[in-house]
């Protein structure tokens, strides 16, 4: 079957939604390659091997990469913007801080605009913290622990690190004390229980009670 006649095909053996696609690889504008280099290393990101002139480096616990070089972007050096995710973003920032680099201080979204210090209430995706590397590109750490529904398909669970897991875990473990508090009694069947809710974190389902 040719391309053209792929694309006309009704059948229903093949749509645009199956087509498994991966972001792997985003480029940012930099006005000094070493410069960059050098700043980027101090996060502490994994420097890839590439092709001569390209600089890759890619966060910890990340599937998804950073490239730039004097000629990959057209952009104007300090024009990207981009989103860190973490989930637990007072320890993220006080490590880079330790690291030598300058983190923003850490502030919440509400209804009244940007409001000082974390999320009361610790929801995901309310409490931020702001990156800038030398060029000025733009990096908005944002505190996420429990995914809105949809975001990870089939229901599937992941962590990209040993850290992510482990603050999960800690997550579960919290709520299962509390959840043996409502109860009065020892539940013995707390993997299952923190499985359920390890899942239900990550899918946007209902956790356990």
């Amino acid at each position: 079957m040719s391309p053209k006649d792929a694309q006309g095909d009704t059948s229903g053996t093949s749509s645009i939604e199956s087509v498994d696609v991966k972001l792997e690889v985003i480029v940012i504008p930099v006005s000094d390659v070493g410069r960059a280099k050098a700043f980027y290393e101090r996060l502490g990101w994994r420097l890839d091997q590439t092709p001569p002139g390209i600089i890759q480096f890619t966060p910890h616990g990340s599937g998804c990469s950073l490239q730039f070089d004097a000629e990959l972007t057209a952009a104007a050096p300090g024009s990207a913007s981009a989103y860190l995710i973490v989930s637990d973003l007072e320890a993220a920032r006080n490590a880079l801080i330790s690291a030598g680099v300058e983190v923003g201080e850490i502030f919440h979204v509400s209804p009244d605009g940007p409001v000082a210090g974390l999320d009361p209430e610790r929801r995901s995706y309310f409490s931020r913290a702001t990156l800038r590397d030398p060029d000025g590109n733009t990096w908005l750490i944002q505190e996420i622990t429990t995914r809105l529904p949809g975001r990870i398909e089939g229901g599937l669970t992941s962590f990209g690190s040993a850290s992510d897991l482990a603050s999960a875990l800690r997550r579960a473990a919290a709520a299962h004390g509390e959840h043996e508090e409502r109860t009065g009694e020892r539940d013995d069947n707390w993997p299952d229980w923190y499985a359920t809710y390890m899942v239900s974190e990550q899918s946007g389902a209902t956790p356990p009670e």
